[in-house]
């Protein structure tokens, strides 16, 4: 029995042999297939689910499943894919664009489907927005108290009364600090312009390195240390 005043022991040396290679080669094929295979069972379960609410929308005779006797897999996605390029289409119009406004008028008339279409409307823009409204950089700010790191992503500069209310002494940004490993989710903060710093790192590599939680880092630029926000 060993006791506080004996001297440490050294650490066992790691076991090797046929088994523990073939443990070794057993945990790579797992990192190589579990990718593969979640994002291929993912797509096909995708495929599926829309499968199922989009083909029993369409007439039979217009079903080609109906004659060949064979589900096809995907059928489903690419009538909802041609059906909603035709909406876009017809939306982009004059025509359609006051066939949404008129639209439009009557659901703010619903109080309950009201709140409900703004909701689901603002998602749609955020998520599906073009490039000119993504996040700017990736950033770093002291969150949740001083001498704590976490990393944001910058969207633009405080503007109106958010801009004009706080006793700052310069401009502030509006950061997003995504929460892991699920970064659709997080806090907007407004953080004082001085009190930001820019990384050098592009927003997919930030983002990748908070859904892994730390784990998975952008390979190092020549650009060095990251600087204060201009």
């Amino acid at each position: 029995m060993n006791t506080p005043f004996d001297p440490e022991q050294p650490p066992a040396p790691r076991r090797t042999g046929p088994l523990s290679g073939l443990r070794s080669s057993f945990l790579t094929g797992i990192v190589v297939i579990a990718p593969i295979g979640l994002t291929i069972w993912f797509i096909w379960s995708l495929m599926g689910f829309v499968d199922s609410v989009v083909l029993p929308l369409v007439p039979d005779r217009f079903n080609p499943g109906q004659y060949i006797n064979i589900n096809l897999r995907g059928l489903g996605v690419i009538i909802f894919l041609i059906f909603t390029i035709i909406v876009g289409w017809i939306a982009k119009g004059l025509i359609g664009r006051s066939l949404i406004r008129f639209g439009e008028s009557l659901v703010h008339r619903m109080p309950v489907v009201r709140s409900i279409y703004s909701g689901v409307k603002q998602i749609a823009e955020t998520v599906f927005a073009q490039s000119e409204r993504s996040f700017e950089k990736a950033c770093l700010v002291e969150y949740p108290r001083k001498g704590i790191w976490a990393i944001g992503f910058i969207s633009t500069e405080a503007k109106g009364e958010i801009a004009e209310r706080p006793a700052t002494a310069g401009a502030l940004m509006s950061v997003f600090l995504p929460t892991t490993p699920n970064p659709t989710s997080g806090f907007l903060l407004y953080v004082p312009k001085e009190d930001v710093i820019i990384l050098d790192m592009s927003v997919e590599d930030a983002a990748k390195l908070v859904i892994s939680a730390g784990l998975v880092y952008p390979a190092a630029k020549d650009a060095g240390r990251p600087e204060k926000a201009a």
